[in-house]
């Protein structure tokens, strides 16, 4: 990253030598120095505020600052992230992290997708108080949090062992399982999160939204990653692109190759 601005400014944040990455992954001894720093970012631009004494006003920031300029109006969605917080569903070295406006790593491979994206695919989905609803690699649980705050009855399901348990101390109900396949006990759903990018949406899981029910995920095709909402009718399945989004994938569901010689 440059140091200085498109203007030629020294940026707010030169010298301060800090990769985000560098603490995202870094082993846990590596960070015992580091002083807290809360990054928001909004659109290509990012400031540096203070260190602050807990994430009550990076939760408000994120409310201003990401969510509403990112086009999340919804106010059950946005109350819920306002009060939820974010942080405890980040392992303790990459919680600095938790209200930057990316994607924060939870575990080998794994993510939690930045707010802004959460907020739009939901504004989308609309969920209401008393709908059921699946989220598709639940993670650390905070996705699932998010709707259980808006009211619905929700569940998480996740492959991996350590993130489910994580879950699970957060006080979330979690179910494990494949994640392509969903879950059709407790099928079908209101609303169906998939959280996490994925080449294509499985039959399986089309197939557990109730009539009329919705479905968010993040599709990634030929480099590009778009948010998508859909909407079951009967037999039919439509999908409506929302705009482009840095999103990481959700290992298992690339799409089949073609067979060639």
């Amino acid at each position: 990253m440059a140091d200085t601005s498109a203007a030629g400014q020294p940026l707010p944040f030169a010298g301060y030598g800090f990769d985000e990455w560098r603490l995202a992954f870094a082993a846990p001894l590596d960070k015992s120095r580091l002083e807290l720093q809360v990054y928001y970012w909004h659109i290509t631009v990012m400031t540096v505020q203070r260190p602050i004494p807990d994430f009550a006003a990076a939760r408000e920031a994120m409310v201003e600052s990401q969510l509403r300029p990112q086009g999340v109006t919804d106010a059950a969605v946005l109350d819920a992230m306002r009060r939820l917080p974010r942080e405890d569903f980040l392992p303790s070295h990459t919680r600095p992290l938790a209200y930057v406006d990316r994607a924060v790593a939870i575990g080998p491979g794994r993510f939690l997708a930045a707010p802004a994206v959460l907020g739009q695919l939901l504004t989308q989905m609309m969920p209401s108080r008393g709908q059921r609803a699946l989220v598709v690699g639940a993670g650390t649980g905070y996705s699932a949090a998010v709707l259980q705050a808006i009211g619905l009855g929700v569940t998480a399901l996740e492959s991996d062992k350590e993130l489910a348990a994580a879950a699970r101390d957060r006080g979330i109900g979690v179910v494990e399982g494949p994640l392509p396949q969903g879950w059709p006990d407790g099928a079908p759903y209101d609303q169906i999160l998939i959280d996490g990018a994925v080449e294509h949406i499985p039959d399986a899981i089309v197939a557990q939204l109730a009539d009329g029910g919705r479905l968010g995920v993040a599709i990634a095709d030929r480099g590009i990653t778009r948010l998508v909402v859909g909407r079951k009718a009967g037999e039919a399945f439509g999908t409506l692109s929302i705009g482009d989004a840095g999103v990481p994938a959700l290992p298992g569901f690339q799409r089949p190759r073609a067979f060639s010689f």
